[in-house]
């Protein structure tokens, strides 16, 4: 989290409460960008539509996430829609009266400052991978972001990501069919990277993926889903 336990005290002091059910949606793209979402329960997806009506999934939002986009000085619009996963509970923040804070207390601003920084990079960073080095690049970084998110240590210092994710789940997170997911993870089981456990993706050998991918190593609240 980019805020400080006081600053978070601050932002709940303004957040009135929404409940939403799960395939409920909280916002769709071109909506007015004026609301804050913060997660208190449940799980959120963000997903983009491109040029030819596919979709992208872009945030996993989760329990403790704060989202959405919004610049507190002047009328925006969601570049983005979001896809409510499981029955949720948030705390919703109304721009006017996020001004009104960052107006009274600077410390809250920088934070807020590093939170929208960071949230920037996110996308960034993940339209990157998808431009740069195509999808077995995207792939890779996808289950590096995977790791950091769900992984749980095993032996070998293997990586069991504990959330189970098909291939059409994977392929619409890099922008590709499920057959190419499909053909993608089988060359990356030829070559002892990967395996299926019971429907869990088993990474053996993260340092391939990062090499594929050309890894930054970012931090772990970057390089996530």
């Amino acid at each position: 989290m980019f805020f400080s336990d006081e600053n978070l005290e601050l932002l709940n002091s303004i957040m009135y409460p929404k409940r939403a059910e799960a395939g409920s949606y909280l916002y769709w793209e071109g909506d007015r960008a004026d609301k804050l979402y913060f997660i208190k329960k449940g799980r959120v997806k963000i997903t983009k539509t491109s040029g030819n009506g596919s979709r992208i999934t872009l945030y996993m939002f989760h329990t403790g996430d704060l989202f959405g986009q919004i610049d507190p000085f002047y009328d925006a619009a969601q570049s983005f829609d979001a896809e409510v996963l499981e029955d949720s509970e948030f705390g919703v923040i109304q721009r006017k009266d996020l001004e009104v804070l960052l107006w009274q207390h600077g410390d809250l601003a920088i934070d807020f400052m590093k939170w929208m920084a960071a949230m920037q990079r996110m996308t960034q960073t993940k339209f990157r991978d998808l431009m740069l080095f195509g999808k077995p690049g995207a792939l890779c970084s996808l289950l590096i972001r995977l790791s950091n998110s769900y992984g749980k240590p095993g032996q070998d210092q293997e990586i069991k990501i504990s959330k189970r994710i098909n291939n059409t789940e994977l392929g619409e997170m890099i922008g590709a069919t499920r057959e190419s997911v499909n053909r993608m993870l089988s060359d990356m089981r030829k070559e002892n990277v990967v395996e299926i456990d019971q429907g869990y993706v088993v990474i053996k050998d993260l340092e391939y993926l990062k090499n594929v991918c050309n890894c930054e190593n970012c931090p772990k609240e970057i390089c996530r889903v």
